[in-house]
């Protein structure tokens, strides 16, 4: 059933299994002990960060698969992106397997995106189990988006820390685990911040609108939620996101972001927080699927917030458009 921007699943599809594997910024962080595996040396033994992020991919399929104790040949399909030109770490990856592949990218929001069109595909009956991946490496990030990091360049404030990490999810028609009982993809919008060592303030009003699209389509109040997660907007972008929702009348004192959870700004050099097609992948796996499991959480909203430019039109002095995805989880599947 579809309410404007929402959809909601009459039998929900269920994550059965996950995996999340991180760098050594990750080990050092306050969710270091929900990874699968943390790698101390970045490089994870390659020659390249491109390269190393790739293994990131493989080494987290590898591990969400074993957890699912089945074989990749199980798989109808393998969703994901990350943040390399033309997606290339993911579409590396998947060639060491035998799944059909469909990449995707929607920069940070990546992870909320395959979660939404996956959940789509099993609810429909297209698909009975598949695999929802993204990355993302700082080193690879900051070549590519800024500067390459022997240049030195200086940090702002109001920047944030790539994350290296990756998140894999199973998603199936059925089985035991955190179900996912509704989906909104969100809308691009764009209100002209050019600044990419802010794109919190980029993302923002993306994640506000989805967040009031979802709550206005649903009938339901923010306090029905143990938590609403968003992605990676950072210090900047989480305070503003609150300020917008409350300007519509709409107060979330329960948000929290997944670029402030990753990472501890008071101990590590993280600047506004963490970012990264990683983050919230990994965020979702090493914290939030793990507290429905628990029991910690009953339901709670993730989305994923991306900022859609490239090192080219950020260079000819275009603004930054944002999107953000929303998926209802609930732990009504957990056994």
């Amino acid at each position: 059933m579809r309410k404007k921007d929402v959809i909601f699943f009459e039998q929900p599809p269920v994550i059965t299994h996950w995996a999340a594997i991180g760098g050594k910024k990750e080990g050092e962080g306050p969710l270091a002990e929900g990874f699968d595996q943390i790698f101390d040396d970045n490089s994870l033994g390659e020659e390249s960060w491109e390269k190393a992020e790739q293994q990131l991919q493989e080494q987290c399929f590898s591990a969400a698969v074993s957890k699912a104790g089945i074989s990749a040949s199980e798989l109808d399909l393998l969703l994901g992106g990350d943040l390399q030109n033309q997606c290339t770490a993911t579409a590396y990856a998947a060639s060491r397997v035998d799944v059909p592949f469909a990449g995707l990218y929607n920069a940070c929001a990546t992870m909320a995106e395959g979660l939404c069109i996956g959940a789509c595909l099993a609810a429909g009956g297209f698909v009975k189990k598949e695999a929802v991946i993204t990355s993302s490496h700082f080193c690879a990030a900051e070549r590519q988006f800024r500067t390459p990091l022997n240049y030195g360049a200086k940090r702002a404030p109001t920047a944030q820390w790539t994350a290296t990490a990756s998140g894999c999810c199973i998603l199936s028609r059925q089985g035991a685990g955190p179900r996912i009982r509704a989906v909104s993809f969100g809308r691009v919008r764009d209100l002209d911040v050019t600044d990419v060592n802010n794109m919190g303030a980029a993302m923002a009003p993306a994640a506000a609108e989805t967040i009031l699209s979802y709550f206005a389509a649903s009938a339901q109040k923010p306090e029905e939620f143990d938590a609403i997660f968003t992605g990676d907007l950072g210090l900047v972008g989480s305070r503003l996101v609150k300020e917008l929702c409350e300007k519509e009348g709409l107060a979330i004192p329960m948000h929290q972001d997944c670029g402030l959870l990753l990472f501890d700004r008071e101990q590590q050099d993280v600047q506004a927080g963490a970012s990264g097609a990683g983050c919230s992948a990994s965020v979702l796996c090493a914290h939030i699927l793990p507290g429905l499991q628990s029991g910690k959480y009953r339901r709670v909203l993730f989305l994923s917030t991306g900022a859609l430019m490239s090192q080219i039109s950020s260079l000819q002095g275009e603004s930054i458009p944002g999107v953000a995805h929303l998926a209802e989880l609930s732990a009504e599947g957990v056994q």
